[in-house]
């Protein structure tokens, strides 16, 4: 966790300089109070940046996510400021901690290194349709010729977002 808080620390005048909006996603409540100041301070400082958007998952769970709009679509039920019936995908995705209303897109493209074959909780409802690439190589070793293997093999991929072709 101590890494997480000095490369935001150190790269927020970078952040500022590049335009880059910084976001973090997760269950802050088990980060380390340093780690949340940190993070909150560079949030509030490059949130009207525009250039990119970067968004650091840290402690984030897709099943907590998914638990949690289920949670606050149930209060609204509860409250009577939503009937059951009104609630389809898009109420339900607007409820996520990723939700489109707060501008970050579902992934075209998932990349997961190390080898592994799976999601691992990570942004289970957000993934429905991206495009999954798995490589052995180590993140902290994924360079550029891995990014452009990667996009290689997306771009020879026909998307089709659950629709099937006949």
């Amino acid at each position: 966790m101590g890494l997480f808080e000095r490369v935001i620390h150190e790269s927020i005048a970078g952040f500022l300089r590049e335009g880059i909006r910084l976001r973090v996603i997760g269950d802050s409540s088990r980060l380390p109070v340093s780690l949340q100041k940190t993070a909150r301070e560079a949030e509030e400082a490059t949130r009207n940046n525009s250039q990119l958007d970067l968004t650091l998952a840290i402690s984030y769970s897709g099943r907590r996510d998914i638990v949690q709009a289920c949670r606050s679509l149930a209060q609204k039920v509860h409250d009577k400021v939503l009937r059951p019936e009104d609630i389809d995908e898009s109420l339900f995705a607007a409820e996520l901690e990723t939700s489109p209303a707060d501008e970050l897109p579902y992934p075209d493209l998932l990349i997961r290194t190390s080898g592994e074959l799976r999601l691992s909780n990570f942004l289970l409802w957000q993934s429905a349709y991206s495009e999954l690439f798995f490589t052995d190589t180590l993140w902290p070793d994924f360079g550029e010729d891995d990014y452009l293997e990667a996009l290689v093999s997306f771009q020879s991929r026909e998307r089709r977002f659950g629709v099937r072709k006949l």
